[in-house]
């Protein structure tokens, strides 16, 4: 069954890999930066998001990836290769979307379960 079409339509993507950041420009007038870190805890991979809401998988200790590689997926999504190797998720425009529009909220919800959790952004034996 093919990917249902998505609701906005990116007219640029541009990786800014000094700034291990992505910015995308959809067709109804929104951009979004997209700092590599909040991609990569919330990839849409099985490995982070498990099979449901129950399953997803809390990334810790990546405050300095970077993003090695953006390559299209068909036309209707993104794969992006972090400098962690991490390369499973497929990125949907859709799913894309919300990021951005949700970015605040998401990332709250990340800090503070990072911090629930004892974990932190920082790799492991990096100071804080």
């Amino acid at each position: 069954m093919p990917a249902p079409a998505p609701s906005r339509w990116p007219l640029e993507i541009r990786l800014k890999s000094a700034e291990k950041a992505l910015e995308i420009d959809f067709d109804d007038g929104a951009t979004f930066r997209y700092p590599a870190e909040y991609l990569r805890v919330e990839s849409p991979s099985a490995e982070v998001q498990g099979h449901g809401p129950e399953q997803k998988r809390l990334v810790s200790g990546r405050a300095h990836v970077g993003i090695l590689e953006v390559e299209p997926v068909g036309n209707y999504a993104i794969r992006i290769r972090f400098d962690d190797l991490h390369d499973t998720g497929i990125y949907s425009w859709r799913y894309l979307y919300e990021l951005g529009e949700r970015q605040g909220e998401l990332w709250r919800t990340y800090v503070d379960a990072l911090a629930a959790q004892g974990l932190n952004r920082e790799p492991a034996g990096r100071d804080a």
